[in-house]
């Protein structure tokens, strides 16, 4: 007779509550089948692959023994949330990661009331724990609170505010640090070579013993024994802690991978901690799947790809991405000029800026997971004769910009801003949407805001940012392929608050801003063949406005409508207001702007936030009509 198959303990698992009646042993049996699960889950949707695979046991162990979701469990960034989401009651949706109408690729509240609190930036973990905390010992929600943060998430000042403050409160909370060297980039900054001091000459394997120990268990008569051996064994291997001082208990470090490790040490600071305590846990990234752990970022992001050989899938390209074009234009430049710099905050692969430090390794800097300071750096180069370019994406110049008015704009110092992942984004959703860049520098006196159309206009405008000396400067682009343009050579400066006439038309005129362009002129072609072929200009500048060109427009057309990728209060604000500065509503100007929508816009693909948007060019294509009165009968939305 053969042994009936067994049943996998995923299966049992639907929600945290199952797992209380595992022994340890399943629990490492179900970290196992968890792992492989997220492997198999990725290759569907692509996602972020390697940092849920470096947390999966720290995650069994978490929900082994705390208590969620009375317990508060916070994930830092939240792209290691995969196998969280598995645990937590999602694994039937897991194959919907990033999709429209799925699961978020990030912790978000309104989707399980496992996620206490939503997460895609970096660093607020610990202040939205102790929080958490304070509002409990308040008569607020009860439970207990831990965040989980990485060790690139420690190079940013939230993350030290945080502990300054928790550490001063004494609040009972437990802050998990992932240390896995490893943030999107390799880590820099002294706090990242400070916790691998930590533990690189260490008697590692006597800490791990201190840590399977876990003091508290021992019988009484050898803990105050035990107490001691441990503080003489911290103070030869690392002399004391930063934590400590900060007035956090700490333990560790210890095997984050080692079940046998972290569910005797979860289970004896949950019953005896009475303030804020760290626990130190060494990790992987991508551990567990060999193509993750060899590739470079550990299987960070991925497309969707071949589970037995991790190869991914792309579609295939025509046209160079505008990050790509952006780093080959700024290099170009600084071949020319050798006091040009560039900085960017832990993303030097997404900004393009790793093919500048290859070419520049003296001239550029990443600064780790630090905005604020990156903006305030480049000022410092600036007003020290260099040509700095602050590259970051939209969605995080926005943790920087209290610097941007500060330290830059009122001092009117040069900085160069280049600013990446314009417009929506796509699968990572509301988060990363580069909606409000537009709106926050337009409105800084002595600020230059231009948006590339196309992927030669990028050109163009890197040019004209290293040309430029006479105050701050920036230009923004989407994420993803350009239009496939001829490309020159090299760029050329443009003229500033100048913009350019692309098609002649009549009776209405559609200014366009940014990379919306494509679509206005395939608005133009289907308004065309109704014989309504209008005017488009593309405005190159959101500030300063080409108040020449706007004024032609509206003198020789009966309608004018401003097209963005941005919010309002942006360019169709600023050109609204010159207009009504000028009177031109009183003389009966139709005017429209076509901007981004007053909701945060769920995660799917370019095109479909766009149609949500009402972006596309079906909805140029209307909004036209509709402004000249004709009926909008057959007018499609593309969604």
């Amino acid at each position: 007779m053969t042994d009936r198959p067994k049943t996998p303990m995923l299966d049992r698992v639907h929600l945290p509550a199952d797992m209380k009646a595992l022994s340890d042993r399943e629990l490492r049996q179900l970290a196992d089948e968890l792992r492989a699960e997220t492997i198999s889950a990725v290759s569907v949707t692509g996602g972020h692959l390697g940092a849920g695979l470096g947390v999966v046991e720290l995650t069994v162990a978490l929900h082994a023994v705390f208590d969620t979701p009375r317990d508060k469990l916070i994930w830092d960034v939240g792209h290691q949330s995969y196998p969280h989401k598995i645990l937590t009651g999602r694994r039937e949706r897991i194959r919907t990661l990033r999709m429209k109408d799925g699961l978020s690729g990030f912790t978000k509240r309104s989707e399980s009331v496992f996620d206490p609190f939503g997460a895609a930036h970096s660093s607020t973990s610990i202040s939205a724990a102790l929080g958490f905390a304070v509002a409990r010992d308040l008569g607020g929600d009860g439970g207990d609170v831990v965040a989980v943060i990485g060790d690139g998430a420690m190079s940013a000042g939230m993350a030290y505010e945080a502990l300054n403050n928790a550490g001063h409160l004494k609040k009972r909370l437990f802050v998990v640090l992932n240390d896995n060297e490893m943030s999107i980039a390799p880590p820099v900054g002294a706090m990242s070579a400070y916790l691998t001091r930590l533990y690189a000459g260490a008697p590692f394997h006597e800490l791990k013993a201190v840590a399977r120990g876990a003091i508290s268990l021992l019988p009484e008569p050898l803990q105050e024994g035990a107490r001691r051996a441990k503080e003489m064994l911290k103070g030869i291997a690392v002399g004391g802690t930063l934590f400590e001082e900060l007035g956090f208990s700490y333990v560790g470090p210890i095997d984050g991978h080692d079940l046998d490790q972290l569910l005797p040490l979860l289970r004896a600071v949950k019953a005896r901690a009475t303030g804020p305590m760290l626990i130190h846990v060494i990790t992987r990234k991508g551990k567990g799947y060999a193509p993750a752990e060899r590739a470079a970022d550990r299987g960070h992001a991925t497309a969707k790809f071949d589970v037995l050989t991790g190869a991914q899938v792309k579609a295939a390209s025509n046209a160079p991405s505008y990050t790509k074009v952006f780093a080959q234009s700024l290099i170009r430049e600084a071949e020319a000029d050798s006091r040009i710099v560039a900085v960017t905050a832990a993303m030097p692969d997404g900004t393009g800026l790793n093919l500048f430090a290859e070419r520049f390794p003296r001239r550029c800097f990443d600064v780790g997971i630090a905005e604020q300071h990156a903006v305030t750096f480049c000022a410092g180069m600036a007003a020290g004769g260099m040509k700095p370019f602050c590259a970051l994406y939209s969605t995080f110049l926005q943790r920087g910009y209290d610097q941007v008015v500060h330290d830059v704009a009122i001092q009117r110092l040069p900085v160069r801003f280049a600013i990446d992942r314009a417009g929506l984004v796509g699968a990572d959703g509301a988060t990363h949407a580069g909606a409000f860049d537009v709106a926050f520098l337009a409105n800084l006196p002595g600020f230059v805001v231009m948006a590339a159309a196309d992927e030669a206009e990028l050109v163009h405008m890197v040019a004209t940012a290293a040309a430029h000396d006479a105050g701050p400067i920036a230009f923004r682009y989407p994420r993803g392929e350009g239009a496939g343009v001829e490309m020159p050579e090299r760029g050329v400066p443009l003229e500033i608050g100048r913009g350019r006439i692309i098609a002649e038309g009549g009776r209405v005129a559609i200014l366009s801003f940014g990379t919306r362009l494509a679509e206005v002129m395939a608005a133009r072609e289907a308004l065309a063949a109704r014989g309504l072929a209008p005017t488009v200009a593309d405005a190159r500048f959101a500030k300063p406005l080409d108040r020449e060109l706007i004024l032609r427009l509206v003198a020789e057309h009966e309608a004018l409508i401003c097209v963005e990728e941005g919010a309002v209060g942006g360019f169709g604000s600023h050109v609204a207001q010159l207009l009504a500065e000028e009177g031109v509503f009183d003389r009966g100007l139709k005017f429209r702007s076509m901007v981004l929508p007053d909701i945060f816009i769920d995660q799917m693909s370019p095109e479909d936030m766009y149609a949500v948007a009402g972006m596309n060019a079906p909805q140029i294509e209307a909004k036209v009509l509709e402004v000249l009165g004709v009926t909008v009968a057959g007018i499609r939305s593309r969604a």
